[in-house]
């Protein structure tokens, strides 16, 4: 009779597996290819019963998002392969349930769904995986295999694979330091490292998270008197992934902590992978010695992308959306005109796609104009603060990190005082936020600044033509 049951649930989980999936082709042709894979594709079934379908996410915000647009049709396919059927219910699931949060999960799930998500995590599940309470989730979108290597990504994209493909340490890569702009894929280039790792060496134990987070779990501990047990956690890892590191800059006790931890780290032979917005060397705010130590290995930047590179990577996104025509010049277009970082980029393409799979519509030149407008115009003008102290650094022979010093000799004021006045010229940033990108300046600095720069170029011709100069070259 047992072993009666037992055939006998097998059958009705595989009936229910087989509605599920007709379900989802269903969705699938009633929201198109674009919509399906970024919000239906994650949906997973937990179980039948009673009436009631449930259905699990991986985050809180998929679930509302889901509750709020897509229920209905769900629960009227459900019905036309189960009339029997009143109800759907979405939960979020945990990425990777322990035995420590067991009791979290089974909380917020029903009893009878338990069994489905544990099955489904045993096979998503590391024996390397270290404290999920610290890592960060990993994004299933960042590996190695959907990174698009360029010209201004090379040499970070070659150093984090031979990293990520290492059992042991790299001789002159400890640790790897990458840096560069918003957008630019470090954080991908960061994922696609642990989960080379995961996949490749389960048994390695890697931890990855935010510079912010491992200054609050720093804190927690300190306030919870258990600094033995935060020493413990992060200096048993075999790879300490740190993202952000700007982050803890300017916070003494926190830097204090990872300096104690990097010196731990490297004495075991153990491999750290960094990133941050800049080099090591202009990490204002940073202690001497943490900076020391973060350029000790090998620093890799990710330059602005180029033409050839947005284009490839446009294209290579194109190809993943099955069913999706985007004629060539559209990409060409995109690749031309949005130029701030891969973010931007692909998020671009993610309107113009989401817009004529609604619509109805094709794709084309003047519905993608069309429906980028406010992005295309705001590309067209848009200068950075970074992108003006890099020119006029380069521009008068200087350090970057000279724009955020409090040094006050002319050859350092004085394009300081240049680049806070195109930065009032050339963007829409407040005071504040001009004299908060130069150090931590007061506005009534900025102001001066400014002043000052238009009294120098009303006397002086030639500072004036210069001036125009670097203006020019800004904004070509």
């Amino acid at each position: 009779m047992v072993r009666y049951n037992q055939q006998s649930d097998r059958n009705n989980k595989a009936l229910q597996q087989e509605r599920w999936e007709r379900v989802r082709e269903r969705l699938r042709a009633a929201y198109g290819e674009a919509i399906f894979n970024s919000w239906l594709q994650p949906l997973r079934l937990a179980d039948v019963k009673n009436g009631q379908v449930m259905i699990t996410v991986p985050t809180r915000f998929m679930r509302e998002w889901i509750l709020a647009h897509y229920i209905d049709n769900i629960l009227r396919f459900w019905n036309n392969e189960d009339r029997s059927l009143h109800s759907v219910d979405i939960f979020v699931r945990p990425e990777a349930p322990s035995a420590r949060n067991a009791q979290e999960i089974a909380s917020s799930l029903p009893e009878s769904a338990l069994p489905f998500i544990q099955a489904q995590n045993d096979s998503e599940n590391f024996a390397g995986d270290s404290d999920p309470n610290l890592n960060a989730a990993l994004d299933p979108r960042y590996t190695f295999e959907n990174f698009v290597v360029g010209k201004p990504n090379e040499l970070a994209h070659a150093a984090a694979r031979r990293v990520a493909e290492s059992a042991t340490v790299v001789p002159g890569c400890n640790p790897l330091f990458l840096y560069g702009g918003v957008g630019l894929g470090k954080t991908h280039l960061m994922h696609g490292i642990a989960w080379h790792i995961r996949r490749h060496q389960p048994q390695r134990k890697v931890m990855y998270l935010s510079a912010e987070k491992f200054m609050y779990q720093f804190v927690r501990a300190l306030r919870n008197k258990d600094t033995v047990s935060f020493k413990e956690q992060f200096r048993s890892v075999d790879v300490l992934m740190i993202d952000d590191v700007q982050f803890i800059s300017g916070k003494d006790s926190t830097q204090e902590e990872f300096f104690h931890t990097f010196n731990a780290l490297v004495d075991q032979n153990k491999q750290l992978v960094i990133s941050g917005d800049r080099s090591p060397s202009d990490l204002e705010g940073m202690e001497e010695r943490v900076r020391s130590r973060l350029g000790w290995g090998l620093v890799a930047d990710i330059h602005s992308t180029s033409f050839e590179l947005r284009l490839g990577i446009l294209q290579s996104k194109v190809e993943r959306m099955q069913g999706i025509e985007v004629p060539g010049k559209v990409i060409e277009f995109l690749a031309h005109k949005i130029t701030s970082n891969i973010r931007e980029l692909e998020g671009a393409l993610n309107r113009v796609v989401a817009h004529a799979t609604l619509v109805g519509t094709t794709i084309t030149l003047e519905s993608t104009q069309s429906v980028l407008h406010d992005l295309l115009r705001a590309n067209d003008r848009r200068i950075t603060i970074d992108d003006i102290q890099k020119k006029v650094a380069a521009h008068f022979n200087i350090k970057v990190a000279d724009m955020h010093s409090a040094r006050r000799s002319v050859a350092i004021a004085r394009p300081r005082q240049i680049a806070m006045y195109l930065a009032k010229r050339l963007t829409s940033k407040s005071l504040p936020e001009i004299g908060r990108k130069f150090g931590g300046k007061d506005h009534t600095t900025v102001m001066h600044a400014v002043k000052r720069i238009e009294e120098l170029s009303g006397k002086d011709p030639e500072f004036a033509e210069d001036v125009e100069l670097l203006t020019r070259m800004l904004q070509s």
